[in-house]
């Protein structure tokens, strides 16, 4: 096919022609410095923001690398295994309060991507299947998978997915930043951590529970964050271990999630997508005002705070909303509560929602 052999053709700043030491060499080294550079201007999530913008810089240039999908896991349980710490059962109470709020909000968010995905197929020239599939917020490598099985093309899917995952990263920083929440929270979390036990038992039973957890959870959806989170947490609240992440394990793990998530933005992809993505782009970010709007009435509702709430509600990844809650002093366990619960949600419904969503779209030709 045309588009096959332009693609085939390497672009005149193409990474690829490089070998992949120096490119792994030139993404690291990148990487750091953007989550550095976002660092020192307090940029919310910053050493998971400026990994993966570069990361995209990679991806769309032609590199060639691509992160150890066992490595992204490792991170994700690194963030999972934080997230633990802040854990108590105050949390968990305030959570198991709220959960007609969550169960309202996860219904609420299903049915506004179902909408968005229906005007994606009306005005965005989307195949129906491909749109219901891509516009499902949240659990994006179970909705590409199970995406095939239902004869959608799963390269729009992913890129529809991670579309909506970089404008909510996105938008989220902005909205931290403009409600006057400076980033470093992660680094004030971390420490707390470190200093309440400096011992190495602790800091190799948290190791433990990370490589643990993400084995048992590497077939589950999300499992590489939510095992290691709940094992983390159940052995801190019985006693047995207080949970020890030194801050340079959390910089590598916020890196690799980020880098892999770039990574997957290859030039293949992007341009065969191209005459689509600004439908994508903007679906993704209508999806996102849509969820502000519902978690400022459920906010005020609620009487929480806005940020919270809209992290909760946000239709992005559950370990990116993890990390920007952790560094935005956000209400943690709400988020993850009500981001794994809306989660599992569209996993169990996804099929359903998305044949109806073909079948109106359908009615609509």
């Amino acid at each position: 096919m045309l588009w096959r052999s332009s693609l085939s053709r390497p672009a005149s700043l193409s990474l690829e022609s490089l070998p992949s030491l120096l490119q792994w060499c030139l993404l690291i080294v990148m990487a750091g410095a953007a989550g550095q550079l976002f660092k020192y201007f307090e940029v919310p999530a910053a050493l998971f923001l400026g990994p993966m913008l570069v990361a995209i810089g990679f991806g769309i240039s032609g590199a060639s690398i691509r992160l150890n999908k066992h490595v992204f896991r490792l991170g994700q349980g690194a963030v999972g295994v934080l997230v633990a710490h802040s854990m108590t059962m105050a949390v968990l109470l305030t959570a198991l309060h709220s959960w007609h709020v969550m169960v309202f909000a996860t219904v609420l968010t299903v049915a506004l991507s179902a909408l968005v995905g229906i005007g994606l197929v009306r005005w965005g020239g989307i195949q129906g299947s491909t749109a219901a599939w891509g516009t499902s917020p949240g659990a994006a490598s179970a909705m590409v998978s199970m995406s095939e099985d239902y004869g959608a093309d799963s390269r729009v899917v992913a890129t529809m997915q991670y579309v909506r995952v970089v404008c909510v990263v996105m938008v989220g920083a902005l909205v931290s930043r403009l409600l006057g929440v400076e980033g470093g929270g992660t680094e004030v979390h971390t420490a707390v951590a470190t200093v309440q036990s400096l011992n190495l038992v602790n800091l190799g039973l948290s190791l433990m529970v990370i490589v643990v957890g993400v084995t048992l959870g590497s077939k589950l959806p999300a499992g590489a964050l939510l095992v290691p989170l709940v094992l983390g947490g159940a052995l801190q609240l019985s006693g047995l271990m207080q949970i020890t992440i030194p801050p340079w394990l959390l910089a590598v793990a916020y890196g690799a999630i980020g880098s892999y998530i770039g990574l997957r933005f290859d030039r293949v992809t992007i341009n065969y997508v191209w005459r689509r993505l600004p439908a994508m782009i903007f679906g993704s970010l209508l999806l996102i005002l849509l969820c502000a709007l519902s978690a400022y009435v459920i906010a005020d509702m609620m009487g929480k705070d806005f940020l919270s709430v809209y992290l909760a509600t946000s239709p992005g990844g559950l370990d990116a909303m993890a990390i920007i809650a952790i560094d935005t002093h956000s209400d943690v366990g709400f988020v993850l509560a009500m981001q794994t619960l809306r989660l599992f949600g569209v996993i169990v419904t996804g099929a359903f929602i998305a044949r109806q969503v073909i079948r109106v779209t359908a009615r609509m030709a």
